[in-house]
């Protein structure tokens, strides 16, 4: 697993997935364009994020997706392509997906298993939850996928390191709070200590892939970042305004990781799961 990853961080278009899908598409060139492998985009990129009842509308299957997003499809032949967007599954439940588009096909590889619902959030009310996590075979090796409020449950991360993903990648659309002292900002701190952590814990990298712009009220802060898995920055983009990042991932760095601390090579998963199941048994 050597290979160079860009991070999109965009604004979308709310509703309007022909635009955003342009806008992909003119990211992806520029990615490719710096020697990228594989582009990110933030949570429901090709839609927009406030989308309520429009879920309906904009919802497609992975498997047949509408003829609008035909050149995202063929720009996928040129570079492996991760952006968010609203998958309708089997049963017809709308869910908040992470697509993989690659020589010129697309799939899901991860629902929002933790669509929050508190707050300023109701996603719940538009949207079922996924009730799977998996690595998944990419173009570029094997990934952990995740969207947003996935990233702040532990077990999730977990769970995708111990599947034999090295690269934990987090579609998100963060909203900015007030807060910090003057000159920084509060969420920016406590999301980059969170990701630190997990890197350095796991033994991975990390990319946190966030939106910018306004929308229906909104403010989205950027702030993207890609971490080494000694916990090390290795890209950041800037706060508020659009930026394209790309970091050079080396599976030879997740090896010195791992054997100059060996916390996650010695990880205990049998020991785990004895102990859930006698907590879940209580």
């Amino acid at each position: 697993m050597n290979f160079r990853i860009a991070l999109a961080q965009i604004d979308s278009v709310l509703g309007d997935a022909e635009k955003n899908v342009a806008r992909h598409c003119e990211a992806a060139a520029r990615a490719r364009e710096a020697g990228a492998q594989l582009v990110v985009f933030p949570e429901l990129s090709l839609t927009g994020y406030s989308v309520k009842d429009l879920n309906w509308d904009l919802a497609i299957r992975p498997d047949r997706p509408p003829e609008s997003y035909r050149p995202l499809l063929e720009m996928s032949r040129e570079i492996s392509i991760l952006a968010g967007g609203i998958e309708e599954g089997e049963t017809f439940g709308m869910y908040n997906s992470a697509l993989l588009c690659e020589e010129g096909r697309m799939r899901s590889v991860h629902r929002k298993t933790y669509p929050p619902t508190y707050g300023m959030f109701e996603e719940m009310r538009y949207f079922s939850r996924g009730n799977t996590v998996r690595a998944v075979d990419t173009r570029v090796g094997r990934l952990g996928v995740l969207v947003c409020e996935d990233l702040w449950h532990i077990g999730l991360p977990y769970l995708l390191a111990l599947d034999g993903a090295q690269v934990l990648i987090s579609l998100t659309a963060s909203p900015t709070r007030l807060g910090g002292d003057e000159g920084t900002l509060r969420s920016a701190e406590v999301n980059g200590e969170h990701h630190r952590t997990y890197a350095r814990l796991l033994s991975v990298y990390l990319a946190f892939c966030n939106r910018v712009g306004f929308e229906d009220g909104v403010n989205f802060w950027g702030g993207s970042a890609v971490i080494g898995p000694s916990g090390d920055l290795k890209a950041g983009a800037r706060l508020f305004d659009p930026d394209l990042i790309v970091a050079d991932l080396d599976d030879g760095e997740i090896r010195r990781a791992r054997r100059f601390s060996r916390h996650a090579v010695d990880e205990d998963p049998e020991l785990v799961q004895r102990e859930l199941t006698r907590i879940l048994r209580r």
